[in-house]
C-alpha cells in the first residue's frame, strides 16, 4: 500500500470515528438539523420515506416521548473499510434517559446497546448510511436488569433485547461444555474482524427506539 493510500485510509477512519460522537451530541442537544446532516442525503426512513427531511420529522416526534433528556456515552468503535466509498462498523453506547412516568415518580432509565453501522462517502464526505441498534437492557437506575426480558421501559411490557443476536458465538458458548476443540483458526485479516465474528449471520429484526 502506497503512502498516499495509507494516509487516505487513516483520514477515512478518523472521519468515520467522529460520526457516532457527533450523533450523540446532536441527539442529546436535540439539534435535529445537525443530527440528520450526519446521514446520507437519500437515507431511508421506514418503508415508504427517504431523505433528511423525512428523518428529521421522524426523530423530532420520537425524541419527545418517552423521555425528556438523554445522555449517550460512546464506547469502543470498530471500523472496517469495504472500498473507497463504503465502510461498516460497530460502536458501543451506554445511555441515560430521564423518563416521565404517568401517575408516579419519574425514572432514570439506563441502557446498554451497540450500533451496527453502514457508512458511505458522498461528495468526499463520510455519512451514516444506516444505523441498526441492538439493545441488551434498559431499566431504572435503581432496578438491576437481572434475569430475562431486560428491556424494561416504564409503562411497557418487559421484552427481550437483541444485543447478542448478530453474533452466533454467544449462544454457542452457553450451548457447549468446555473449551472448543481443534486448532485455533488464523487471526482475522485486517478489515474482516466483524465479518469473521458474524459468520454470515443475518441482522435481527429490531424495533427501533430513538437511541
Amino acid at each position: 500500500m502506497s503512502l498516499e493510500a495509507r494516509i487516505e485510509r487513516l483520514e477515512a477512519l478518523e472521519e468515520i470515528r467522529q460520526l457516532p460522537a457527533k450523533y450523540a451530541l446532536a441527539l442529546d442537544m436535540r439539534d435535529m438539523d445537525a443530527m440528520v446532516g450526519l446521514f446520507c442525503a437519500d437515507v431511508r426512513v421506514g418503508k415508504d420515506a427517504s431523505g433528511r427531511e423525512a428523518l428529521r420529522a421522524y426523530m423530532d416526534q420520537t425524541l419527545r416521548s418517552p423521555f425528556t433528556g438523554t445522555s449517550h456515552h460512546i464506547g469502543g468503535h470498530i471500523i472496517e473499510l469495504d472500498d473507497a466509498n463504503h465502510a461498516h462498523g460497530i460502536v458501543y453506547s451506554k445511555n441515560e434517559h430521564e423518563t416521565p412516568v404517568e401517575g408516579g415518580a419519574d425514572e432514570w432509565v439506563i441502557m446498554q446497546m451497540m450500533y451496527v453501522d453502514d457508512y458511505e462517502r458522498q461528495d468526499g464526505q463520510w455519512f451514516f448510511r444506516r444505523r441498526l441498534p441492538l439493545y441488551w437492557y434498559a431499566t431504572d437506575l435503581n432496578k438491576p436488569p437481572v434475569g430475562d426480558n431486560k428491556m424494561r421501559w416504564p409503562g411497557t411490557d418487559w421484552a427481550e433485547g437483541n444485543f447478542h443476536k448478530l453474533f452466533p458465538s454467544f449462544a454457542e458458548f452457553w450451548d457447549r461444555e468446555g473449551a472448543p476443540q481443534g486448532p485455533v483458526p488464523e487471526p482475522a485479516p485486517i478489515g474482516d474482524f466483524i465479518n469473521r465474528m458474524r459468520r454470515g449471520n443475518a441482522a435481527p429484526k429490531v424495533k427501533v427506539r430513538a437511541d
